[in-house]
């Protein structure tokens, strides 16, 4: 009897729910209280959680200076089946697809195709949500500050960013890498429009997985987001990382953080949009590659049996420059 009482209040729940319109992307809307970050707290976090000074009043490269010779030679050791894979999405050219991030896609124009002979141009406008890229830190700002106090006047149209530009990793990226698939560890095929990722989803990952986060390390959260495009077409929302992350990647002291969107989930309450974005930029000085597609390395991560690799990024080499295209390799 305890059994069918328990089992007629389970479908009068379902009944309720129903009724009131309960659906996925509701549920996904709603963090719970412990996850509900206001802005009060998240202006508090900005004096606590910051690294502006860290490593020096002029330092430019932020988060990357985590990345030391020790760091790289783990990295390397990495590597043993020597299988690589690209993080880049394939480059879109159709110029009516937007994201719900905004964004422009590549315009090519062939300059000459012939017999003997072949040349285009491409036009790139990389920032938004449509092609893959690294963020410099003098792309955002919060009240005209970026990384580390300077202002946003060292941005001049003749000059570019004349702090924090991408010119300052010329010599390239070189870390471990670590993949972190929600949609594996929820047995998804890929996130809905507005779902969120919380702290425990990063660290429960970390156990399914065997793998621990650490100072240095690229930290590539996959949503799924272009296998579910390929379904259902490009989202007017999109999933990612909740606010209440943000202390968690702190503590772990990444130096990259990647993602297949600009890193969040939509803003709730009086947040920001793109909070935790501009917050890990501007205030902790990681650098951010957004747009990514992690389906492939997704897919020999679980072939290999690992969510850790070898990292490597080239941004071209532009002074001045806001951020870069990028194709960055993972190999295992």
């Amino acid at each position: 009897m305890k059994k069918l009482t328990v089992g007629l209040s389970a479908v009068m729940l379902i009944g309720v729910l129903v009724a009131l319109g309960f659906s996925h992307e509701t549920a996904a809307q709603q963090p719970s209280s412990r996850h509900q970050v206001t802005n009060a707290e998240y202006e508090q976090w900005k004096i606590d959680l910051s690294n502006w000074g860290r490593w020096g009043d002029d330092d430019e490269m932020g988060a990357l200076n985590l990345i030391t010779p020790e760091k790289r030679r783990q990295a390397a050791a990495l590597v043993t089946s020597g299988v690589s894979v690209s993080l880049s999405h394939d480059a879109i050219m159709d110029p009516n697809i937007r994201s719900a991030g905004g964004g422009i896609p590549y315009e090519r124009f062939m300059l000459e195709a012939t017999a003997t002979n072949a040349m285009d141009r491409l036009t790139i406008n990389f920032h938004g949500g449509v092609v893959s890229h690294i963020d410099a830190l003098g792309h955002r700002f919060f009240d005209g500050k970026m990384y580390n106090g300077f202002s946003w006047q060292e941005v001049t149209e003749t000059d570019g960013a004349r702090k924090n530009s991408i010119h300052n990793l010329k010599n390239g990226i070189f870390t471990r890498g670590i993949l972190v698939d929600i949609p594996r560890l929820k047995n998804l095929p890929y996130l809905e429009p507005g779902d969120r990722i919380y702290p425990e989803d990063l660290e429960a990952w970390e156990r399914m997985a065997g793998v621990r986060v650490s100072s240095g390390d690229a930290l590539l959260v996959r949503t799924g987001r272009w296998a579910r495009e390929v379904e259902h077409g490009v989202a007017s929302s999109r999933s990612g990382l909740d606010p209440s992350v943000i202390p968690w990647l702190r503590e772990r002291d990444i130096a990259i953080l990647g993602g297949e969107s600009p890193q969040d989930a939509p803003a709730l309450g009086d947040m920001p949009n793109l909070a935790v974005h501009d917050f890990v930029m501007i205030m902790m000085g990681i650098h951010l590659f957004d747009n990514f597609d992690l389906d492939a390395v997704a897919e020999t991560a679980a072939k290999e049996d690992r969510w850790e690799f070898l990292l490597t990024a080239a941004p071209l080499a532009v002074p001045g420059g806001t951020g870069s295209p990028l194709n960055a390799i993972a190999t295992f």
